[in-house]
């Protein structure tokens, strides 16, 4: 099972700087803002009182502080012997990116499902 979050502006998906990570991806990648993050990793998030669901619905430029709150305490390195492994690495590789997303677009709003 897994969270699909999108950051969309006028209901599709804004444009980001190709990438190839998540729980399922493109082959060869994709720059539409739209991420498959494993339920796993709300192991980790859990443990700072956070959770993706928070990002529904809000502008992205208003989760900014806690993107960057949260990524201060995760580091940007997933294990990439095991995606679905609930690790700081990797729940952290997945806050990177939004965080970045969300820099570049904060007039875009956050969907998850």
């Amino acid at each position: 099972m897994s969270y699909w979050v999108y950051l969309e502006q006028d209901c599709e998906p804004v444009a980001v700087e190709p990438f190839t990570d998540g729980g399922t991806y493109a082959v060869g990648g994709s720059s539409d803002a739209e991420l498959n993050v494993t339920y796993n990793y709300g192991e980790v998030f859990s443990l700072f009182g956070w959770s993706l669901k928070k990002l529904h619905q809000v502008r992205a430029g208003d989760t900014v502080d806690a993107l960057e709150h949260l990524a201060a305490k995760l580091p940007n390195k997933p294990y990439k012997a095991d995606y679905w492994a609930p690790t700081p690495g990797n729940a952290g590789a997945v806050v990177h990116r939004l965080l970045a997303w969300a820099r570049q677009h904060p007039d875009a709003t956050w969907r998850v499902s």
